[in-house]
């Protein structure tokens, strides 16, 4: 089962935390491979549903982080979820490159032996 809403109440369905941020999960939407995990503020998740770009806030780095603005490596938005409490996003990418910053092509490559 899946609720399209417009893009007023998806918004508007979004809890942030106390910290102003939610998390968001990229994946494949071709292969379904999860990529990588990050964070949005408010601003950048408009922006990224606005311009279909993936825009994130950096923690470490305190700023608004395009996805690829200097490694290339862009993620194209196909479709955005929220989940049934609003706390969390999952956007299905047209991912460019490889998705973690390490080279290699998502973030989830290290596994418990």
């Amino acid at each position: 089962m899946t609720d399209a809403i417009s893009l007023e109440n998806f918004l508007a369905t979004v809890r942030f935390n106390e910290d102003g941020l939610v998390p968001v999960i990229a994946q494949s939407h071709q292969t379904g491979e999860v990529l990588m995990l990050a964070w949005m503020s408010q601003v950048t998740l408009e922006q990224t549903l606005r311009s279909g770009q993936a825009t994130y806030w950096s923690r470490s780095r305190q700023k608004v982080w395009r996805k690829g603005e200097t490694s290339g490596n862009t993620q194209r938005l196909i479709e955005a979820y929220v989940d049934c409490d609003g706390d969390t996003i999952l956007l299905k990418v047209d991912q460019t490159g490889p998705a973690c910053h390490t080279g290699a092509p998502n973030c989830f490559f290290r596994k418990l032996a």
